[in-house]
């Protein structure tokens, strides 16, 4: 099992509008970035849980947690031409984008900020915190464990 950190902008897709979503799952789509997409498409797997990610706006930080139902997928929306997420080099026999889907598990009370997680010493090589534009990151089990215990 591996554990990740997904990053969203929440006025395009926050973790209340996964929570919403009538399937009880939502598709996590529109990553347009290599080794994001690389991640997504070759490590991600089913039942691997996420810590779903709040950035560019006022609370930026740790919202809650997801869990992947479904592995990667091409991203219909790299063919849809109405879509912000087009790209007319991809077609179907070579798709260039990947998703996945998630589940909601839990939105938490407070958000685990940036900065608290720079604070927590035990989190500096988190890749959040080297390589913080990444949207899809893997996070190892002691980062994981140690975020969890933030939220008590």
């Amino acid at each position: 099992m591996n554990y990740w950190l997904f990053k969203s902008e929440p006025d395009e897709y926050s973790i209340d509008d996964l929570a919403g979503e009538p399937t009880g799952q939502g598709r996590w789509d529109g990553i347009r970035n290599y080794q994001a997409r690389n991640l997504l498409r070759d490590q991600v797997q089913v039942d691997d849980p996420v810590f779903f990610y709040h950035s560019s706006c006022k609370q930026v930080g740790i919202a809650g947690i997801a869990q992947v139902t479904k592995a990667a997928y091409p991203d219909p929306a790299q063919y849809d031409p109405q879509s912000p997420y087009f790209d007319a080099k991809a077609n179907t026999e070579a798709p260039r984008w990947y998703c996945v889907d998630l589940r909601f598990v839990k939105k938490f009370e407070n958000p685990i900020s940036l900065a608290r997680l720079k604070a927590e010493p035990g989190l500096a090589a988190m890749v959040l915190l080297k390589q913080g534009r990444l949207s899809i990151q893997p996070v190892t089990d002691a980062q994981w464990n140690t975020i969890l215990a933030l939220t008590k």
